[in-house]
């Protein structure tokens, strides 16, 4: 499983946002990337693939995170 981070740009603002790509190889994580931003990129809000990333799983916030977080 891979995430793509990609740079949302409207006017002078720039955010990054991160999607979960489901894919075998780096390589096809990479294209379905950039197709992805081919796609969507149809209104006022420019999106750049950023960079893509291997991961063992989806970034969530969980319970256990949170509590974890607290006590450092």
């Amino acid at each position: 499983m891979f995430m793509a981070e990609f740079k949302l740009r409207y006017g002078s603002m720039k955010w990054y946002v991160r999607r979960i790509v489901e894919a075998e190889t780096f390589e096809e994580a990479k294209e379905l990337a950039e197709r992805y931003v081919k796609a969507i990129n149809r209104g006022e809000v420019k999106w750049e693939l950023n960079d893509i990333y291997e991961v063992d799983k989806p970034l969530m916030i969980t319970k256990e995170m949170v509590e974890r977080l607290e006590k450092t």
